[in-house]
C-alpha cells in the first residue's frame, strides 16, 4: 500500500473510467473495411489519440473534416457496451467535485455520450480534443486540465491506461499511475508510469485538510 499526495487528479476516459472497446471496434473497424486498411492496425493505432491524428495518418490526401464528423456521428450513435470499469463510479464519489476532471481524446459531445452511458458525472471542467490543439502524446491536454483546476500539473496525478497517454502526464510534469485495462504492464513502465494498478478499485482517498491523499492498493513504485 502506497500513499500519495497532491492537489487535483486528472483521468483519462477510456480505459480509465470507462470501457467502450466494443463499441470503439465496432466503428473503427468497420471504417478500415471501407477504406480498404487492415482492421486490427487501425484499431490499435486508436487508442489514447484524437480519431482526426488517425484519419490524418491513413488519409492524408482525404476532406479530413468530413471523415472525422462522420466517425463522431458513428461513435456518438453507438453507445451500446459501454460500461464504468470497476471502481470508477466509487472514486468519483470520494473525490471532491474541485480536485478532479478528465482530459479525453474525444470530443466533448462523445465524452458526455459516453459518460451518460456509463453512468458517470459530467465534470464541469472537462478537456477534449475540442479544446485543444495538440492531443496526447503532446502535454497540452493535462497542462490545460490542470489549469481548469487552479492547479500547476506538477502538483497533480494523472491516471492513464495506454503510453500516449501516459507520456503526456509525464510531459506535463504529472506523477501518472497506469491501469492494465488496454496494455501490459511492461508498455505501461516503459512510457514512464509511476505506478501500476488494476483499475480505479485499487484507489481509495484519505482524509487530509490539504489537498488529496490516494492510497493505492496493490503497487510498487517505478524503480
Amino acid at each position: 500500500m502506497t500513499e500519495i499526495r497532491c492537489s487535483g487528479v486528472l483521468f483519462d476516459l477510456d480505459g480509465v473510467l470507462i470501457d467502450s472497446t466494443p463499441a470503439v471496434t465496432r466503428v473503427w473497424r468497420r471504417w478500415a473495411l471501407e477504406h480498404g486498411f487492415d482492421p486490427e492496425e487501425v484499431v490499435a493505432h486508436v487508442h489514447g489519440r484524437p480519431s482526426l491524428d488517425t484519419i490524418r495518418k491513413y488519409l492524408p490526401n482525404a476532406d479530413q473534416a468530413t471523415e472525422n464528423r462522420e466517425i463522431e456521428r458513428r461513435e456518438k450513435q453507438d453507445a451500446d457496451g459501454i460500461i464504468a470499469l470497476p471502481g470508477a463510479s466509487e472514486l468519483l464519489l470520494q473525490l471532491p467535485a474541485k480536485r478532479w476532471t478528465i482530459a479525453t481524446s474525444c470530443t466533448r459531445p462523445l465524452a458526455e455520450v459516453r459518460l451518460r452511458a456509463a453512468g458517470l458525472p459530467v465534470p464541469g471542467r472537462i478537456v477534449t480534443s475540442t479544446d485543444v490543439t495538440l492531443g496526447k502524446p503532446h502535454p497540452e491536454p493535462f497542462l490545460k486540465a490542470a489549469a481548469k483546476l487552479g492547479f500547476a500539473a506538477s502538483e497533480c496525478v494523472v491516471v492513464e491506461d495506454v503510453p500516449a497517454g501516459i507520456r503526456a502526464g509525464k510531459e506535463a510534469g504529472a506523477r501518472v499511475i497506469a491501469f492494465r485495462t488496454t496494455v501490459e504492464e511492461t508498455e505501461l513502465r516503459r512510457a514512464g508510469a509511476d505506478f501500476v494498478l488494476n483499475n480505479c478499485a485499487d484507489i481509495s482517498v484519505a482524509p487530509n485538510p490539504e489537498g488529496l491523499s490516494l492510497i493505492l492498493n496493490g503497487s510498487r513504485p517505478r524503480e
